[in-house]
């Protein structure tokens, strides 16, 4: 008995630890990964231009023209969690494209550029200190609490029939959903709908 509950233990080690990855690339796209629906993946991202959009694919995958320089991608994979990095992206109208399971929970910090974000169910927690945000919620019923907020610029929830301009704007919004939504934008524009 005891050395069958061992060899399981074993067993359920290695199967853990053949899940978890880590992928490092310069100048190559695409790079993907295995990643399962309903986990958690936190991105630090490049100032560009970023598509991040939901897929029924059990993987995340970052693509971009490898033709335009030196981009480091990096993901790490732990179960259920991924980190995701994109750095060294070129200026003037470089962009990537990151596809995640539909289902995913999101934390991406970027610095600037133009970031949006479609057809991802679950909870988003993005911030973009300088630009143009513009996120996809679908139905605002989904949500348990939404908060957005700009420092300087426009806010525009349309989802929420909320539309609003200059310094130091934001709402907050409780729902009979299960998901939530932080959404921040230093200067610029921050969409919802």
């Amino acid at each position: 008995m005891r050395a069958t509950l061992c060899a399981v233990l074993i067993f359920s080690a290695v199967l853990l630890a053949a899940q978890d990855a880590t992928i490092e690339k310069i100048g190559k796209s695409p790079v993907e990964t295995k990643f399962g629906s309903g986990g958690r993946i936190r991105m630090d991202l490049c100032s560009s231009g970023i598509d991040v959009i939901g897929k029924e694919s059990g993987q995340l995958r970052v693509s971009y023209d490898a033709g335009r320089g030196d981009v480091k991608v990096r993901i790490r994979v732990s179960g259920d969690r991924a980190e995701l990095r994109v750095t060294d992206c070129p200026r003037n109208n470089f962009r990537v494209t990151i596809e995640v399971p539909k289902s995913s929970a999101l934390y991406v910090r970027m610095f600037a550029g133009e970031l949006n974000v479609k057809d991802v169910t679950g909870d988003k927690d993005v911030v973009l200190h300088f630009g143009q945000l513009t996120m996809d919620v679908g139905k605002p019923d989904s949500y348990a609490r939404v908060d957005a907020s700009v420092n300087s610029g426009d806010l525009e929830a349309s989802a929420f029939n909320i539309s609003k301009g200059g310094l130091f704007r934001s709402f907050d919004r409780s729902g009979p959903g299960t998901y939530r939504v932080h959404a921040h934008v230093g200067a610029g524009q921050l969409e919802l709908r």
